[in-house]
């Protein structure tokens, strides 16, 4: 329960008597917390103090919900595993100093890994000058970082817009696109089942889940839903749709599909999506925040398959692990109706100076350091241990797959996934469901992860499963 603060009575100038709060005890609890970050080592009070606070505070403060879903957390939840530092690039402590493997990966943001070095000297060097930017003067890094996204992304993509994260780049993508076609007529946005693009409200109307849809209803008007990997489906939508007078604007796609998991389209599906957009002038809009910036072997998964969208959105791993930064990235001929008045859509912390120094840093490191290419072969050989491993289980695992290293594992029942994760994470290594199919985990490390980590994940996933089955039969 909320403790209420001390309080005093004062009098002001007009006679009135008011309370005036006592801030003392809040000063105190933050110089502790203070003294938490600043320490390099924990002692053991230190331990018991931060992870009692940390505990209450989720289930007074957060919500106590996360105490219920999060599996480092006891039964009673009086005590979790609290997080403290990295260790390395590919790895993290507790405060008691237990280490895990990163094969969640921040949901996808560690693409270069824990605390690189490279991206941590760029902030770190940039926040000697200056952190934030006036708002009024031109900031050089937003120029800089927006000039280099257009060097790097496939086709004609060349204006940006600078966020901070996956889902403001999503409401980003969805204003231009609604702003340049109102003009032809068109208001009608598609998206596929199973698609996941941000929880705003804006970007929830993308995202396919009824789960989180419907306590928000009605959402943002004219999003219509396909199968995905249904291109016949889609085709019919958008002649239908066009035929009552409900135009597409534009379609809406994840290359790979992450939260809804790790579903890896018809081979040549996004090619034809691409000639269907061209044929009735729709936009199309590539959502790589997950699946970009190297993890599924090249930059953006959309080069796999020799797609220039018209529209792409970006985040999690642009940031390198270190700062939060989203982008959207749209051709000249759609980015221009943001021309007349630059302000039709701002935000006050997207394309801060740290933020820009901590992606300029990342895009310099993915290339100098061949990260892409490193995930398509890193992909290869977790994968195939990963496989060697599960194809001993088949009443547990439906399947393996994924690109790069961009991975998920099926298994055939939810309980069972959740029975592996939790098993997984007794034995130090950090995986998770998706958010839309709760049978599938994902296997998303750092980009940098190497053979002898991946060679520990397969070791205990065969562990793992070894008594997932046991308990299994022994139900029977």
């Amino acid at each position: 329960m909320k403790e209420s603060n001390s309080k005093s009575k004062d009098e002001n100038l007009g006679g009135t008597i008011r309370e005036v709060k006592d801030y003392r005890e809040v000063l105190n609890y933050s110089k502790k917390v203070l003294d938490f970050i600043a320490n390099d080592e924990l002692e053991t009070s230190d331990i018991k103090w931060i992870s009692k606070e940390t505990v209450n505070n989720f289930r007074d403060y957060v919500n106590p919900g996360f105490l219920e879903y999060r599996k480092s957390v006891t039964e009673n939840g009086e005590f979790a595993a609290v997080e403290w530092k990295d260790s390395g690039l590919n790895s993290f402590v507790d405060v008691n100093g237990k280490e895990y493997i990163d094969c969640l990966g921040g949901y996808g943001i560690y693409n270069v890994g824990h605390r690189n070095p490279k991206i941590l000297k760029a902030v770190t060097d940039q926040l000697k000058h200056q952190a934030l930017h006036s708002q009024e003067l031109l900031d050089p890094l937003r120029a800089a970082l927006a000039k280099l996204l257009a060097d790097i992304t496939p086709g004609n993509l060349q204006y940006s817009f600078l966020c901070n994260s996956g889902t403001e780049a999503v409401e980003g993508a969805i204003k231009l696109a609604k702003l340049h076609q109102q003009k032809n007529g068109k208001h009608y946005f598609m998206a596929a089942t199973g698609a996941f693009h941000g929880k705003s409200l804006g970007s929830l109307s993308a995202t396919s889940k009824g789960l989180f849809r419907k306590p928000f209803m009605p959402l943002v008007s004219g999003f219509k839903h396909v199968l995905y990997g249904d291109i016949d489906m889609m085709y019919k939508t958008v002649k239908t749709s066009s035929m009552v007078g409900e135009d597409i604007a534009a379609i809406m796609l994840e290359p790979i599909q992450g939260e809804g998991g790790i579903i890896i389209p018809p081979k040549d599906y996004l090619a034809k999506v691409r000639q269907l957009c061209d044929d009735f002038g729709i936009i199309m809009i590539a959502d790589e925040v997950q699946t970009g910036m190297g993890r599924t072997g090249k930059m953006f998964c959309v080069e796999h398959y020799d797609v220039k969208p018209d529209i792409m959105c970006l985040a999690k791993a642009l940031g390198g692990g270190i700062m939060p930064v989203g982008a959207v990235i749209a051709t000249e001929e759609i980015f221009k109706n943001f021309f007349p008045n630059p302000f039709i859509h701002t935000t006050t912390f997207g394309g801060n100076p740290l933020a820009c120094a901590a992606a300029i840093a990342t895009i310099s490191t993915l290339i100098e350091d061949n990260i892409p290419e490193r995930a398509e072969k890193m992909g290869n050989y977790l994968m195939t241990g990963l496989k060697n491993v599960t194809s001993k289980y088949p009443s547990l695992v439906k399947e393996v797959r994924g690109m790069g290293l961009m991975i998920g594992i099926e298994f055939t029942n939810n309980k069972i996934g959740y029975s592996v994760s939790k098993g997984l994470f007794d034995k130090g290594v950090l995986v998770a469901g998706t958010l839309i199919n709760a049978q599938t985990i994902r296997i998303e490390p750092p980009l940098t992860i190497e053979k002898a980590q991946c060679d520990i994940v397969c070791e205990a996933l065969d562990k793992v499963l070894l008594n997932v089955e046991s308990a299994k039969l022994a139900l029977v």
